[in-house]
């Protein structure tokens, strides 16, 4: 028996970890995490425990520091604040320092290939995490060539160690913004993580909403479909027509929702989406065909034909103002308490634009519960890592609690 306070049998973390132990996590372990539909259900619910374990340790000032040394590069082909933001944070958690791969500023403009690339970049590196989402076909494809070059250069000797590859967007998954959103709502309707079977039944409505802009990635609404089906909710896609996503993610969606027992349906119908809903996750994004097309006319060098489309799809998207989330469409909620959800930035009528996806006062009722939302993502990506690098990770936890080395002075 432990004489630690926090490995006491009636801990909060003893509790976490005990279900954390009865999970198998030993194909983690050495591997990447591309996307949410590759993992099972206990590796996922490992992933939410390892994130609250993680925040709990940091709430009572212990390191969790596991390397002493060695990089984490990130590749960032699109911007980003939360995503760039969470994965430093994750990095740092775990004692690695982070390199930004700039490609502009590399041998890259020069016709390096991908292989060469990875390989120079990891000599002393221990993860990558990748965002590469503005094209269709293109950036799940890149992180998993990425990926085997690495392999490869650890496989012949040339890397000392295999960096884990973390998916951070891609054109087909945002795995740890799903993850993130998903360890939110497990606290707001079970409490915890060992209470995940309360999400059976309950009903999310992921709706397409206006946006003054054009192009946003598929890649939230599919990794959101193809997660909390897993787990026997009740998954209504809304979109108008025309605005579809992925025939792969929603085959994915319907089998998953088969197997766990619960829904998947698509609807043109906000409103039908919104009713009785317990979540509701109202976000823009562009039509899978028209992020088709755009791929092509980047990869022709067409950039009159890319301002023509840009142009077409604006318009398309004016017919859509209805498509909005205010007080009236929270109403028809579930008791008209429904939990709004977004990834952040959100389109905010008369703040960020003049007309947009969500009503202000919707937004602001909200706010402290989306920067919660928003805060689960850098421990996600932690615990990513952690379980890719830590063979036993019960034991791992349980040794930084016995050496309690803190993680700052407090005098």
């Amino acid at each position: 028996m432990s004489d630690n306070p926090l490995l006491k049998p009636d801990s909060e973390l003893t509790s976490l970890l005990t279900q954390l132990k009865s999970i198998k996590t030993s194909l983690m372990y050495e591997n990447d995490f591309f996307l949410t539909w590759d993992k099972t259900e206990d590796e996922l619910k490992a992933v939410w425990l390892m994130a609250d374990i993680f925040r709990y340790l940091r709430s009572k000032n212990i390191s969790t520091k596991i390397f002493s040394s060695g990089l984490g590069i990130s590749i960032f082909r699109d911007n980003s604040t939360r995503t760039r933001f969470s994965f430093v944070s994750a990095c740092n958690l775990l004692g690695l320092v982070v390199q930004d791969l700039e490609e502009k500023k590399s041998q890259i403009a020069h016709g390096e290939t991908v292989r060469e690339t990875a390989t120079m970049v990891s000599f002393m590196a221990d993860v990558i995490g990748i965002r590469d989402d503005m094209y269709i076909g293109k950036g799940h494809k890149y992180q998993k060539e990425v990926s085997e070059a690495v392999t490869q250069a650890y496989k012949v000797g040339v890397l000392e160690q295999k960096p884990t590859l973390v998916n951070l967007q891609c054109d087909i998954d945002h795995p740890t913004q799903s993850m993130a959103d998903g360890l939110h709502i497990i606290h707001k309707l079970c409490g915890s993580v060992n209470n995940i079977e309360q999400l059976k039944g309950k009903k999310i409505a992921m709706t397409w909403a206006y946006s003054p802009s054009y192009g946003k990635p598929l890649s939230v609404p599919q990794g959101v479909i193809g997660l909390l089906t897993r787990f026997g909710m009740n998954v209504v896609l809304a979109h108008p027509e025309g605005y579809e996503v992925m025939d792969d993610v929603l085959k994915i969606a319907k089998e998953n929702s088969e197997k766990s027992g619960g829904k998947f349906c698509v609807t043109h119908d906000m409103k039908e989406a919104f009713k009785d809903a317990d979540i509701v996750y109202p976000k823009s994004w562009a039509p899978f065909k028209a992020m088709e097309e755009r791929t092509e006319l980047y990869g022709k060098g067409d950039f009159k034909g890319i301002d023509e489309l840009e142009k077409k799809l604006l318009k398309q998207n004016a017919e859509h103002k209805d498509w909005t989330c205010n007080e009236d469409m929270m109403k028809l909620t579930k008791d008209g308490k429904g939990l709004y959800l977004h990834c952040l930035p959100a389109d905010i009528t008369g703040v960020s634009c003049k007309e947009g996806e969500v009503e202000s006062s919707v937004f602001d009722k909200f706010r402290d519960d989306l920067y919660k939302e928003a805060s689960y993502k850098p421990y996600i990506i932690a615990a990513m890592i952690y379980l890719a690098k830590i063979k036993e990770p019960v034991k791992g936890i349980e040794k930084m609690v016995k050496d309690n080395i803190e993680r700052k002075i407090d005098l």
